[in-house]
C-alpha cells in the first residue's frame, strides 16, 4: 500500500477539506500516477453538494480529469514506462465482455463502467477515490498516452469535457461541409468549437448573451447568434447539419431544432435530465435527437492524439489546489472562462510506501 495526500468531502455539502488516503500497490496490469493536474468539473460540485448521510462512512475525492506522469508500473504493463507523460479520464475500468465494451464503447458497459471517483473497484471491492490528490493507481488500459507538447494543465479538462463534446463531432461526421452548431459556450462549448474547426466544419456558436461573440470568433467560430434574438433564429433557416447542445440546465430544445435541415441530429450533451420539445419540430425535416457522454478507450486515445497534431488544449485557470474552494465557489456562479485545473504540486510527495 502507499500513501498520498487529497482533498475529501466534508459533512458541510460543497466543502473538501486536505486528509491523508490509502492507494492499492499496482496489480500487475496497473500503472501508477504522479498527478501534476486535475481540472474542477460541474460533476465534482454535484458530487459534492450531496447528502453528508449518502455517502455514509465511504470518503469522497473528486476529480476526473487529471494528468501526471507515471512513477510506477505492474509487472505485464506494455504500454507504459516510468516517466512516460499520462492522462485519466472519468472511467477506469469496465467489464470488458459485453456488447458495448466490445465494441469499443466502455463508457456505455452494461454493467455500468468503474467510475475515477464513487466508484467500487472490481477487484477488491473498494471505493475508488479521485484525481484531487498527489497520486492515482490504475489500469493500464484506462490510462492513456498524454501529448508531451502539451501544457498539462490545460490538456486535464481534455479528458471529461474534451472526450464528451468530440464523441458526437465523429460519430455524426463533423468535417469538411458539414455545418455545426454549438450550443453554449461554456467548458463543454469552448472544446466543442475548437475540435470542431479543427475537424474542419463550419461553426455557428449560438450564446444568450452578445459579450461572448468576440470570444466565440476567437475560438474559431465563423458565425455567432445570439439565441434570444428571434429574428437572428429565424435567420437561420434549415441551415445546420449537426448542432451539439452544451447547456449544463433544462432548456427548450425547440429553437435549437429548427436550425436543422434534413436528416439533420441535435446531441445534448450538457444537460442529461429531461428535456421537452414539440414532434413536430422533429417530423418537419426527419430530425433526430440523441444524447451522448464521454467516450470509449479508443475514441479517447484519439482525441488526445488530434489535440496533439492540432494544438488544442482547454482554456483554463490554474489555481493551487490549496484554492480549490476557490474553484468549486466561482464555478458554482459561472465565474470562469473555461475551465479551473488545480496545480497539485502543492500537496505532499505521492508513495510514502506502508508496507505490502
Amino acid at each position: 500500500m502507499s500513501r498520498a495526500t487529497g482533498y475529501r468531502a466534508t459533512s458541510t455539502p460543497g466543502e473538501v477539506e486536505l486528509f491523508e488516503l490509502t492507494r492499492r500497490d499496482p496489480r500487475p496490469d496497473d500503472v501508477v500516477v504522479r498527478i501534476s493536474h486535475c481540472g474542477v468539473c460541474h460533476t465534482d460540485l454535484h458530487a459534492l453538494g450531496g447528502s453528508p448521510a449518502d455517502r455514509g462512512d465511504t470518503p469522497l475525492v473528486p476529480g476526473h480529469e487529471l494528468v501526471g506522469e507515471v512513477v510506477g508500473i505492474g509487472a505485464d504493463v506494455t504500454r507504459f514506462s516510468v516517466g512516460d507523460p499520462v492522462a485519466v479520464g472519468n472511467i477506469v475500468d469496465s467489464c470488458g465482455v459485453c456488447g458495448m465494451c466490445v465494441a469499443g464503447q466502455e463508457n456505455m458497459c452494461e454493467e455500468f463502467p468503474t467510475l475515477t471517483y464513487g466508484g467500487t473497484d472490481r477487484v477488491d471491492g473498494t471505493p475508488t477515490l479521485g484525481g484531487w490528490s498527489s497520486s492515482y493507481v490504475v489500469r493500464e488500459d484506462f490510462a492513456y498516452h498524454r501529448p508531451a507538447g502539451l501544457d498539462p494543465a490545460a490538456v486535464a479538462p481534455l479528458m471529461c469535457a474534451g472526450v464528451t463534446v468530440w464523441e458526437p463531432l465523429r460519430v455524426w461526421g463533423a468535417g469538411p461541409g458539414v455545418r455545426v452548431g454549438v450550443v453554449g459556450l461554456g467548458g463543454l462549448g469552448h472544446l466543442a468549437v475548437k475540435l470542431a474547426v479543427a475537424l474542419g466544419a463550419e461553426v455557428t456558436v449560438f450564446t444568450r448573451t452578445a459579450d461572448k461573440t468576440d470570444d466565440a470568433r476567437a475560438l474559431g467560430a465563423h458565425h455567432v447568434v445570439v439565441s434570444t434574438d428571434e429574428a437572428a433564429m429565424a435567420g437561420i433557416g434549415l441551415g445546420l447539419d449537426l448542432v451539439v447542445d452544451c447547456v449544463p440546465a433544462t432548456h427548450d430544445l425547440g429553437p435549437y431544432l429548427r436550425t436543422l435541415a434534413l436528416d439533420g441530429t441535435l446531441v445534448v450533451v450538457g444537460d442529461l435530465g429531461r428535456s421537452g420539445f414539440e414532434g413536430m419540430d422533429l417530423v418537419r425535416a426527419r430530425r433526430r435527437i440523441a444524447v451522448s457522454g464521454s467516450a470509449g478507450r479508443t475514441s479517447t486515445q484519439e482525441m488526445l492524439d488530434f489535440c496533439g497534431e492540432h494544438g488544442i488544449v482547454a482554456d483554463v485557470e490554474v489555481l493551487p489546489s490549496a484554492q480549490v474552494g476557490v474553484a468549486l465557489e466561482r464555478l458554482a456562479r459561472g465565474d470562469v472562462r473555461y475551465r479551473f485545473s488545480l496545480d497539485l504540486g502543492d500537496l505532499s510527495p505521492t508513495l510514502t510506501m506502508t508496507g505490502q
